[in-house]
């Protein structure tokens, strides 16, 4: 598989995930179906790797439609059937500065290990198991960006708490420009949206698409993965304590000598 495509992305089997016996987590998916979000994080797992890679290579957009040719053929991709697609909500806030700060502070909270409102330039692990997996998911599936996916940022968080909250997002619009800055030759966003993309191909009927491969298991969050992904951030988030406290009595010898 094409690294560059793949590297840092998650789905999700809702019905997988929605069996858990873990009711934070399954309160959490749920958050994510209510907001709109379960045709185009749960769909169908399918990519087509060659077709993705044309793509990529030859898109542009122009007058706010992507447009690319894929095995010869010019594909438009408007943001009209990207939302069908996917049945993604098309009212609401279209801009994450337009996050009522209000939901901000409640989300702070809500999300919170401690009780208290999270650092919103702190790590991850201030926050309930949960909500570091969301923190993950809007990272990696939604907003698709590079880099450490354990420190919180405002975009991030204003996309959780429009999860966490309720808040009304037109996904359909922002998601749409994630695609078009993934597009743009000049932004640096990352490359993302496999499934969604070779779905969207898919619709065109004389594009020839390759061969199909199934999407990697060991990205799609099911019960099994959710797991892994509790197990391996209980153990990091021991692991950063331990060495807090350790550079802490470090510093305290120091200071007495």
């Amino acid at each position: 598989m094409t690294s560059s495509l793949y590297s840092n992305v998650q789905h999700v089997d809702f019905e997988s995930v929605l069996g858990m016996d873990d009711p934070g987590m399954v309160s959490m998916f749920e958050a994510l179906m209510a907001s709109g979000l379960r045709g185009f994080l749960g769909c169908p797992a399918i990519v087509y790797e060659d077709a993705l890679v044309d793509f990529f290579e030859n898109a542009s957009v122009r007058n706010g439609v992507v447009f690319s040719t894929v095995g010869g053929q010019i594909v438009e991709i408007t943001e009209k059937l990207f939302a069908e697609s996917f049945e993604l909500p098309i009212e609401g806030l279209g801009d994450l500065s337009e996050m009522p700060k209000d939901a901000i502070f409640d989300a702070r909270s809500i999300v919170s290990l401690s009780g208290e409102q999270i650092n919103l330039s702190g790590r991850k692990n201030q926050m309930k198991m949960p909500y570091r997996l969301l923190c993950d998911i809007v990272a990696k599936a939604i907003s698709v960006k590079a880099g450490s996916f354990n420190a919180i940022t405002v975009e991030k968080f204003s996309l959780m708490t429009a999860v966490v909250c309720g808040v009304k997002m037109n996904w359909a619009k922002f998601l749409f420009g994630v695609l078009k800055k993934m597009v743009a030759a000049k932004t640096k966003q990352a490359k993302g949206f496999a499934i969604q993309i070779s779905l969207l191909l898919a619709t065109f009927p004389a594009v020839e698409l390759g061969e199909a491969s199934a999407f990697p298991a060991s990205k799609i969050l099911s019960k099994k993965t959710v797991l892994r992904f509790v197990s391996i951030n209980d153990r990091d988030g021991a692991e950063e304590i331990t060495g807090a406290a350790k550079k802490k009595a470090v510093s305290k010898k120091r200071n007495c000598c």
